[in-house]
């Protein structure tokens, strides 16, 4: 399989959720990913609320030879990744354009405005409307579901990694994402995590 390059420099990656979802994790790994490739990476990470529930958006800015600023601009997202749908489209609101690719897992998480009726959540229909009209390709994922029955719910985290290797955006492959993962934990929860991975490879790849 040939690996592709990088289709800009810098490029940009916003991956975002709620606390609790493996945000940090999933931005540190692809990182990790990138960097075995050679590339430079800085990641920049914001906390809207540090406890469990509270949004969570990390940058990702990716290059062959420049370290750049962890920020990235208002509206130079590249590809968002969104491991919470309404978290997805907030970003998406902010630092999206024309040309930016979206992944969503469809597994909404609610707020407490939500749950005691102070506040509507967007029904799924309006958040793949929207985030349609607003990006140049989404694809709408069940990470969430896929990680349930693989047995841990936060493995939908891995699957929105796997789901950015299918894209084809970035030049990561399984090999490495192996390698990653083989070096950063223990050995008990490796085939877990290659599952995944390779689960979210193959939903985005056969969506296409």
């Amino acid at each position: 399989m040939t690996i592709p390059l990088l289709t800009k420099d810098p490029y940009n990656i916003v991956i975002t959720g709620v606390g609790g979802q493996g945000n940090v994790m999933a931005s540190r790994v692809l990182a990790n990913m990138l960097v075995h490739r050679g590339y430079k990476v800085t990641i920049g990470e914001t906390f809207g609320m540090s406890q469990r529930g509270g949004s969570v958006m990390s940058h990702l800015r990716v290059s062959a030879e420049t370290v750049w600023s962890p920020q990235i601009p208002k509206g130079r997202a590249d590809l968002i990744v969104g491991i919470e749908p309404v978290e997805a489209l907030r970003v998406l609101a902010g630092y999206g354009n024309p040309d930016v690719k979206v992944l969503v897992n469809m597994r909404p998480i609610y707020p407490v405005g939500v749950i005691t009726g102070e506040s509507d959540y967007p029904a799924p229909e309006k958040i793949r409307q929207a985030v349609t009209a607003l990006s140049a390709e989404a694809c709408f994922l069940d990470a969430t579901a896929e990680a349930v029955h693989l047995g841990n719910p936060i493995l939908g985290n891995i699957i929105m990694i796997g789901a950015v290797e299918g894209l084809g955006v970035l030049p990561i492959s399984r090999e490495i994402f192996e390698t990653v993962i083989r070096e950063g934990m223990p050995t008990s929860r490796v085939e877990a995590n290659l599952r995944a991975f390779t689960i979210g490879s193959a939903m985005v790849a056969g969506s296409g």
